[in-house]
């Protein structure tokens, strides 16, 4: 599970999957400078410390390196609610709170998602569930 990002880390790393190509130091500096006084070395700092906890990868070019994410913002976000919700020892009443804070439209989200992990439903009375298993797979019950 990852640890979660810093403030300074996660101000990188949106630059990284928003742009969703390799990066440079100077191209994220410059964009960070847009919303605070920020120095290179500070940058590539943070960057090094994300490539050595595995966020992101490098390579090379000239005396440089460019950045490349290694997961994506959704995956990321998915492992921090996994781990939260594992760390419950009520899974079903965290799940219970947790929808209950959100919104009609992020619940929408989710049934919409749900639907896309389960994939396309089959109505119960076109093909029923057999009541004995192991009868439909010759008695063996593997």
């Amino acid at each position: 599970m990852p640890r979660p990002l810093g403030e300074l880390e996660d101000a990188v790393m949106t630059r990284v999957w928003k742009w969703n190509r390799p990066v440079t130091v100077r191209e994220v500096l410059e964009d960070l400078q847009q919303e605070r006084s920020i120095a290179y070395t500070t940058v590539m700092t943070v960057l090094d410390n994300l490539h050595q906890k595995g966020w992101v990868r490098r390579e090379a070019e000239g005396r440089a390196y460019r950045y490349e994410a290694v997961s994506t913002r959704a995956a990321y976000a998915a492992a921090l609610m996994n781990e939260a919700w594992s760390q419950s020892d009520n899974q079903a009443a965290a799940l219970v709170a947790f929808f209950g804070m959100m919104s009609p439209e992020e619940r929408e989200a989710l049934r919409d998602a749900v639907r896309m992990v389960q994939g396309p439903e089959t109505p119960a009375a076109e093909n029923p569930a057999p009541e004995n298993p192991a009868a439909v797979e010759g008695g063996t019950g593997r």
